[in-house]
């Protein structure tokens, strides 16, 4: 085992990573900004090193500098958190060439799956349903044209090296097809330095489902079940339960098992998140995620797992502390991501903590980098804090989640805590009946 992690992150999941090290006896090593000198997950650690200015490009996203951290640090092994550094290949594979153990999946497999056509091909090859689409990178206007002739309209135009919804654009029918496939590439190369785009039927009412899988690297895997993401704002999550309201027992054995062998056929090491979106009883594949998600604690919470800790063991060479027969679901979770953002708009806001207080109580959970006097620097992700609440069925979880927000305290900044209370008190939320379309769509009626 490790005796001591560097963990390439900041924030609630720096904070997530150093909790789970504690329990296992593991010295920790957070790297910090400039801008993140007295952040908690500096206080918390072990022991800390400044990796450059506040601008990621210059610090949490440095290799050079995190390579360092490591050498002056003498720590053994990396745990990336989500976001920043956490699927790039090429970082991975700087670390396997000085001798560092990476807490994820290898770099061929984040290569893989960080190219969306590759990634695509490499699923359906794998028995994994896809969504009818472009075979391969769309190059020409004309191309685009006639795949949206094919398959039929709407057609979503994606870049391939896309993620958090930058990159893609809707075409509804053949007269939309310029703009939006000049857009997508445009957007593309702005963001990602690549301008190749795919295309694929674009489904209308479907909800986001993602499965989350284990594997250790030597032909054996697990999944975890489901989450329904399909709350989301410009395709960013905002809500997130598990398990899915809309999937049956049976359905989640079936597509749990496909996604499984998958990855077990593959030897993916760790954790990781198939993406699926989920309509008429169909799941069609839409990405793979190679690493721990935003969302995790939900999983955890039904699961009665440690994900972090169950990642740290199997990159340290142990074996999967569960198998598949040991997995049982036990009740509901639901997770709310606290933005600090000024709404109607969602405007970034920034500034300095007044007051806070974390609710408490049975089944609830806060995941947060916030204490009193603390500054919220620009510089970085919105997110400040994800309440997680589980209860024995989605009702009593829909409920501890409504006394759990009445409970927490943040002042001195705006944040996105109405938008859930506004949320709870909707008959479809409720009840489980939206899509990844219901929050636009009720955020626009809200404006009007």
């Amino acid at each position: 085992m490790f005796e001591k992690i560097l963990i390439a992150n900041r924030g609630e999941i720096a904070l997530r990573v150093i909790r789970a090290c504690r329990e296992m006896g593991i010295r920790c090593v957070a790297v910090h900004s400039t801008a993140d000198s007295d952040a908690m997950h500096v206080r918390m650690a072990d022991e800390s090193v400044c990796i450059g200015p506040p601008p990621g490009a210059d610090s949490y996203l440095s290799i050079p500098a995190i390579i360092s951290a490591c050498e002056i640090s003498g720590a053994q092994a990396i745990h990336p958190g989500y976001g920043f550094l956490s699927e790039n290949a090429r970082f991975v594979q700087i670390l396997e060439d000085h001798g560092l153990s990476f807490i994820g999946p290898t770099a061929e497999h984040i290569r893989i799956m960080g190219d969306k056509i590759t990634a695509k091909d490499t699923m359906k090859a794998l028995g994994v349903p896809c969504v009818p689409g472009s075979e391969g990178g769309v190059q020409t206007l004309e191309q685009a044209k006639k795949i949206g002739e094919q398959i039929g309209y709407p057609v979503i135009i994606k870049a391939t090296a896309g993620g958090g919804g930058r990159g893609m654009k809707v075409a509804k029918s053949a007269t939309d097809m310029e703009h939006a496939f000049m857009t997508a590439r445009a957007e593309g190369k702005a963001a990602f330095g690549n301008d190749e785009v795919y295309i694929e039927k674009y489904l209308t009412t479907p909800r986001h489902i993602e499965i989350q899988v284990f594997g250790d690297g030597k032909g054996k895997a697990v999944h975890l079940g489901e989450r329904d993401c399909s709350l989301q704002r410009r395709h960013q999550k905002v809500f997130e339960e598990a398990p899915g309201p809309s999937i049956l027992e049976e359905q989640r054995s079936a597509i749990g098992k496909v996604c499984a062998d998958a990855v077990a056929k593959i030897n993916y090491i760790g954790a990781g998140t198939i993406e699926f979106l989920y309509e008429n009883g169909e799941f069609y594949f839409i990405e793979m995620n190679t690493r721990l998600q935003v969302e995790h604690p939900v999983t955890e919470a039904i699961f009665g797992v440690d994900l972090v800790r169950e990642q740290i063991r199997v990159a340290a060479g142990e074996p999967m502390s569960f198998a598949q027969k040991n997995l049982q679901i036990n009740g509901h979770s639901i997770e709310v991501r606290i933005n600090a953002e000024k709404l109607p708009n969602f405007a970034p806001c920034p500034g300095k903590i007044s007051a806070y207080h974390a609710p408490g109580g049975l089944g609830v959970r806060m995941d947060s980098a916030l204490y009193n006097g603390y500054s919220i620097p620009p510089f970085y992700d919105s997110l400040i804090g994800k309440l997680i609440v589980h209860g024995r069925n989605r009702d009593e979880a829909l409920a501890r989640l409504s006394r759990a927000l009445s409970e927490l305290i943040i002042d001195g900044i705006d944040t996105t805590i109405p938008l859930f209370d506004a949320l709870l008190s909707e008959q479809d939320i409720q009840s489980g009946a939206y899509n990844i379309h219901w929050l636009e769509h009720w955020l626009d009626q809200k404006s009007n």
